[in-house]
């Protein structure tokens, strides 16, 4: 299996108000689904915007990657929240959720997706985590083992194995620091396969480098020592994947973590390929939520 240059590790370890109580008293409970944005409370008090559609058994919570948002996956919400509750989230310091968290430790973002999945009162939960965000489906299944069914990383957990090499992790959090707008113009536009369309490249990187740069390298500074084979063998619950071919996934490793770990590989396709490839992707997803969930 060949190892991946330090770019492209980086490329896929990275990328990327609640509804009104009713009038009549209740016991203390999840906000009332009610379709459409709301907001939940992280556990430091942040608000987390997230967005609801659908019914249906399981649900399925999309979690995105670094410096992205909830709009990534607006290819996905139709297409499943016809059978499926459907949640998107923007993680503390992204999108829409509040931005003043003491520090930005990895793991705290685990908590943000259970602040949402338990205010809205989801039961049977299957968690997609694009880039970063697979590694945050990995910390909220472990904070839910009676909820989550499962975990899907798109474009994520490729190699549990995977060292950064310190002295090349500084020269990059250096070129970030120095000109972030430049850079992460550079870094979002490299995920992108020869052809890709233009239009969504430029969507991307527009979306991607609004952020802010304080959080950005904070966050970048925490993939240096993150333990994903000790994230993966703290879950009990299946891991899938649908990744690109261009990022080499390796099986034998992740699974030596965690056995029960397999997935789909897509080939022609870049970083973003729930965008890229959305109808492709859908159907990739499609199949493997059916077998997580039982489905026929």
């Amino acid at each position: 299996m060949p190892r991946l240059s330090l770019s492209a590790a980086l490329l896929v370890l990275l990328a990327c108000g609640g509804a009104p109580p009713p009038e009549a008293p209740v016991a203390a409970g999840p906000t009332p689904r009610v379709p459409g944005p709301g907001t939940a409370a992280a556990a430091d008090g942040s608000p987390l915007a997230y967005t609801l559609a659908g019914e249906g058994s399981p649900a399925l919570v999309f979690i995105h990657g670094w410096m992205c948002d909830q709009s990534f996956w607006a290819a996905q919400v139709p297409a499943f929240a016809a059978t499926h509750t459907v949640v998107t989230l923007d993680l503390a310091g992204h999108g829409l959720s509040g931005a003043t968290r003491e520090g930005w430790p990895l793991m705290a973002f685990g908590t943000d997706v259970q602040a949402v999945v338990e205010e809205l009162g989801l039961e049977r939960v299957i968690l997609v985590g694009h880039s970063m965000g697979g590694p945050v489906a990995l910390e909220a299944a472990r904070l839910m083992p009676e909820r989550v069914l499962a975990v899907v990383a798109v474009d994520s957990l490729h190699d549990a194995d995977l060292k950064y090499d310190p002295q090349q992790m500084a020269g990059l959090l250096a070129a970030f620091e120095q000109d972030f707008v430049a850079t992460c113009g550079q870094f979002s536009t490299s995920m992108f396969v020869a052809g890709a369309d233009p239009a969504l490249v430029e969507q991307v990187a527009a979306a991607m480098c609004d952020g802010s740069p304080e959080i950005a390298t904070a966050l970048f500074r925490q993939f240096i020592d993150y333990d994903m084979g000790k994230a993966l063998a703290a879950v009990t619950v299946p891991v899938r994947f649908i990744n690109a071919a261009g990022y080499p996934t390796n099986l034998e490793v992740n699974r030596r973590y965690h056995p029960d770990f397999d997935g789909v590989i897509m080939d022609g396709v870049g970083h973003f390929l729930m965008m890229e490839r959305p109808e492709e992707f859908n159907r990739h997803l499609a199949e493997v939520v059916a077998e997580l969930s039982g489905a026929e």
